[in-house]
């Protein structure tokens, strides 16, 4: 190779490229999701070191900015951070010829616990090479991830009830298995709820052998936003209720309605 294509290679002019394509259009926790990386060769042979896949999500954190004045405290801002819930890195480097073509074949696992896409919740799949002395192409694909039978059974039955949701979020908490969890936050518009209560909250996170199920619930129009995953961190929930993984989705979602009605 010249020495001009090199160097033109180095600052990623005419370098490689990747695209990853999904078999599938929808994923769901818990289950495979298997991906394809296409590697274009560009104008000059360049070796490639890595290839990396992951799956990520974003999550709302407050940071503190700085101390208020007149005793006011600390203030916060919230900020968007990212969390890689699972990865795949190609096991040997190679290298790619101009115009040459690579495919590669995945099957990366979607854990239990991956956020479902629903209201500002993102998951993508992002794929990255690893060129020495170049700028890394990177590729990112925004996916779409539904509930399990078992949750989308309990918000079926919430529906059916009026509970309509209003945000889904995933929020920043501390003392868990995971760096955040993901609050499903519910109005009553219609039925035995409206009335009674402002919102609902509910958190939910798979162990593998159940669904664990935090509830909280706001009566004096104040807003809880966030309060459930700041409980949940420092282990004040009270509302708590364990759904066992075999259980039929309907019975799961009456489960759920007799644990809010009994509680709440």
């Amino acid at each position: 190779m010249s020495f001009f294509k090199k160097t033109l290679a180095s600052f990623g002019i005419g370098s490689a490229k990747v695209d990853s394509v999904l078999q599938q259009e929808v994923l769901y926790p818990g289950q495979g999701v298997n991906v394809t990386i296409h590697v274009y060769g560009g104008s000059s042979e360049q070796e490639i070191d890595n290839i990396e896949l992951k799956l990520c999500c974003r999550y709302v954190d407050e940071v503190p900015i700085d101390k208020g004045e007149r005793g006011e405290g600390e203030r916060t801002r919230r900020v968007n951070q990212s969390y890689t819930l699972a990865k795949w890195s190609l096991p040997y480097a190679f290298t790619i010829k101009p115009g040459e073509e690579r495919d590669f074949n995945v099957e990366l696992d979607v854990p239990l616990n991956t956020p479902v896409t629903i209201g500002d919740a993102k998951v993508w799949l992002e794929t990255g090479l690893d060129i020495s002395m170049a700028i890394d192409p990177t590729d990112k694909d925004i996916l779409t991830v539904r509930p399990d039978p078992i949750m989308d059974g309990i918000f079926t039955a919430l529906e059916e009830q009026g509970l309509r949701i209003r945000q889904v979020e995933c929020e920043a908490v501390k003392g868990f298995e995971l760096p955040f969890v993901q609050e499903f936050e519910f109005v009553p518009t219609t039925g035995p709820y409206h009335g009674r209560w402002r919102e609902l909250e509910i958190v939910a996170h798979n162990t593998g052998d159940a669904i664990k199920l935090w509830f909280e619930v706001d009566r004096n129009r104040q807003g809880a936003k966030g309060m459930l995953a700041s409980l949940l961190g420092i282990g004040e929930l009270k509302r708590e209720l364990v759904i066992s993984l075999d259980t039929q989705p309907e019975a799961a979602g009456q489960k759920v309605l007799e644990f809010l009605d009994s509680t709440c």
